[in-house]
């Protein structure tokens, strides 16, 4: 069983399907990434990254609902980053960015 679907069968255990629509997985999606971000705030990197367990969780926490609304727009995610680095390759190209 991947991960997708591992998400979906915890989800639909839980009869949670219908409050998982794009704009609440979206409002999610930066309320975790806020929990992520907090646990660097006022800390210098390396003091953040003592705290392994909570930036993994926070982290799951973010790929998990952004993992729930590709599904649910029926995006392939590898399809998608691979095409997002392509576009971020002709944006950002290795001579012009080395070279700065």
């Amino acid at each position: 069983m991947n991960s997708m679907e591992k998400i979906n069968q915890f989800r639909d255990e839980r009869n949670w399907r219908p409050f998982h629509n794009e704009k609440d997985l979206a409002l999610s999606i930066c309320l975790e990434a806020a929990e992520l971000l907090e646990l660097f705030q006022w800390k210098e990197s390396e003091e953040a990254r003592t705290q392994t367990e909570r930036l993994k969780e926070e982290l799951a926490d973010v790929l998990i609902y952004s993992y729930m609304m590709a599904d649910n727009l029926d995006f392939d995610i590898d399809e998608i980053i691979s095409e997002k680095l392509k576009k971020n390759a002709l944006k950002y190209p290795v001579d012009e960015v080395q070279n700065k």
